[in-house]
């Protein structure tokens, strides 16, 4: 059924645009008619990419970003050698203006490319090839590419950078999150949606490759891909206070531990997990009395919160006295 599909679209793209089959074979396996964004957060120095398609895993060849150097989007009959020689090039000090237009000059696939590249410093670049389905489109602004190609109307790509600019105060991943959704309210893709990614990295080189990418979301397959990537980023942030919980903890620092646990508390209400390691770190600051009630919510909605506590002190993760163990376990 899929070799069937792609068959019928290079039949209908030979069909609508006889000069396809004259120049360089487009790609019939990474088929990405989208909109998206790349932005440069210009206080933190922070690079965001953030897309939506009605297509299956948008994030796998659309997004792409190495922390110190830049982000790249690549999308309609997307090549992702753009994406990953993009980065190369910026690597080596070249310009996005500069490899954007090396790239492209080199592709004879261009006509039905869509690119945007922006680079550390903030210099932005990007391209919308002639055969692009419309209503196809980009518009550059300070530290920020907008670009968007087979939408319903021609409302979406002002939209975006609309939102974009207005939307100044919130975290970069926030706020590319923000540009994605006025680009829905204005209409969107014309096929409607399906998937959806977002990726933030650093403005400085990463120690480790795990630590490339600060934010990593995707939606792959979803009725309302924006809403379940909203989800996610707030989840996300909900255990960076889990993670800067744990450090706290692993320093010492209960006052600190307690503030972060509340905070991701907040953020993800319903987590079991979130309100134990809270009251963990409440008996480890000798607040037991308040560990208590929270031991006891846990407790009864999930016994094996009560079989985990009786296993944490052999790792020296609960410091409590036997009594107070046991007053913990009764509850």
């Amino acid at each position: 059924m899929r070799t069937r599909s792609y068959t019928l679209l290079i039949l209908l793209l030979l069909l609508f645009f006889p000069q396809a089959g004259k120049t360089q074979p487009v790609n019939k396996e990474a088929f990405a008619h989208t909109y998206s964004i790349v932005a440069l957060d210009k206080e933190t120095g922070e690079m965001a990419v953030g897309v939506q398609s009605h297509w299956f895993s948008v994030g796998t060849i659309v997004s792409w970003g190495k922390s110190g150097v830049g982000v790249v989007a690549t999308q309609s009959f997307v090549n992702p050698a753009l994406g990953k020689d993009g980065l190369r090039l910026m690597s080596q000090g070249i310009s996005a203006p500069d490899a954007l237009e090396q790239l492209i000059s080199e592709d004879k696939g261009r006509d039905y490319r869509q690119v945007a590249m922006l680079d550390v410093n903030g210099q932005v670049s990007a391209y919308t090839g002639q055969s692009c389905i419309e209503f196809a489109s980009h518009i550059i602004g300070e530290n920020y590419s907008v670009q968007a190609n087979m939408m319903l109307n021609d409302k979406v790509v002002p939209a975006m950078a609309k939102a974009f600019e207005e939307n100044s105060d919130l975290a970069l991943a926030e706020r590319v999150l923000e540009v994605m959704k006025a680009a829905e309210a204005a209409g969107g893709d014309i096929r409607g949606r399906q998937s959806a990614a977002l990726i933030v990295v650093g403005a400085k080189p990463a120690k480790e490759i795990w630590q490339d990418k600060t934010v990593d979301l995707r939606v792959d397959d979803h009725n309302e891909p924006l809403t379940e990537l909203e989800r996610l980023l707030k989840v996300h942030r909900a255990y960076e206070h889990m993670n800067r919980g744990d450090l706290a903890i692993e320093h010492g620092e209960m006052a600190i531990a307690l503030k972060e646990y509340e905070a991701a508390e907040k953020l993800f209400p319903g987590n079991l997990e979130m309100k134990y390691w809270k009251a963990v770190g409440l008996a480890n600051n000798n607040l037991l009395k308040e560990a208590l009630p929270v031991f006891k919510e846990i407790f009864t909605v999930d016994e094996n919160w009560r079989e985990l506590t009786r296993r944490l002190p052999a790792s020296n993760l609960i410091n409590v006295s036997e009594e107070e163990l046991d007053r913990i376990l009764d509850q």
